[in-house]
């Protein structure tokens, strides 16, 4: 993939929102988007034609992450309420709230089979709850973080685990064997390559890092964006060809990924890009971002 086909030419604003947008994604087909933010509310979109679908309503604090199942028949959704909601998607209902961490939670994944909800807490602990049992108890507690727990990552076998301890911590289900990987610097984002090799980690020294999965070596550091004080995405370009991120100036940025070479950057926002999200498919990218709006951009 050439620079020329990076997304930088704005199709649609999507406005809504009240407040910071704390986070926007892609379903899995990439045809929808779903965003979450201050206003307690999670909104459906289609980006690619700037319409607004439905609103979702129930939390009690401010939305900071949301994912939907691979079918776009479930979403689930977590927050400064503590809780983390799983919500029907037709119909807007919530079907499930699972109580259990003891502060603030910032992170939420489903499983590959849609069967499990793992979601990273304040409270330093990663917790799986399973979407098909009525019981409102974790099946799992990963609570070896010296720190907050930012951002999670699922394989099919595996947990993986970003945490402003600095480490990025991964947990084997079958084994039950835990790998920890100390970056040095308070880790607040993590997303996993396409080909599943490596993993990036966004650091709060304005640093992102990519990591070999199976050995933990530091392969390249990217450097230029400015994250010193809030949670921004990071993520790979659906063909890893390149990296990319936001920046608190309201810049977004695109790296080579071997050379780590910045090759792109322009500014996106008037804000804080709090989100980043790579169509799965296509050259198109949402972004959010603290002045309250989810842009959509192709090339």
């Amino acid at each position: 993939m050439s620079v020329e086909d990076l997304p930088r030419k704005e199709v649609n604003v999507l406005k809504g929102h009240e407040g910071a947008v704390l986070a926007a994604r892609f379903n899995a087909d990439g045809n929808y988007c779903l965003s979450c933010g201050k206003d307690r509310t999670i909104r459906l979109w289609n980006p690619h034609r700037g319409i607004h679908i439905k609103t979702y309503k129930s939390h009690g604090r401010e939305v900071r992450d949301v994912h939907v199942t691979s079918d776009n028949s479930k979403l689930c959704s977590c927050g400064g309420d503590r809780q983390i909601f799983y919500w029907d998607v037709a119909t807007g209902r919530v079907i499930r709230k699972f109580r259990g961490h003891d502060g603030e939670v910032n992170a939420v994944k489903f499983n590959e089979y849609s069967s499990v909800v793992v979601s990273a807490g304040y409270d330093q602990s990663l917790r799986a709850w399973d979407c098909r049992s009525h019981s409102t108890e974790p099946m799992q507690i990963i609570d070896t973080f010296s720190d907050s727990v930012m951002s999670v990552c699922l394989t099919k076998t595996e947990i993986i685990g970003g945490s402003v301890d600095g480490t990025v911590r991964t947990f084997d289900i079958r084994i039950g064997r835990e790998t920890s990987d100390n970056l040095g610097q308070p880790v607040n984002c993590i997303s996993m390559s396409n080909d599943g090799n490596c993993i990036l980690a966004g650091c709060l020294d304005s640093t992102l890092r990519l990591l070999d999965r199976s050995t933990g070596e530091l392969l390249q550091e990217y450097k230029g964006h400015t994250n010193k004080s809030f949670k921004l995405d990071c993520c790979l370009t659906n063909t890893d060809a390149h990296v990319t991120a936001g920046s608190e100036d309201g810049y977004i940025y695109f790296w080579d990924l071997v050379d780590a070479s910045v090759v792109s950057r322009f500014r996106a926002h008037n804000s804080v890009v709090t989100s980043v999200s790579y169509h799965p498919k296509e050259n198109c990218m949402v972004t959010a971002s603290v002045d309250g709006t989810i842009r959509v951009w192709k090339t």
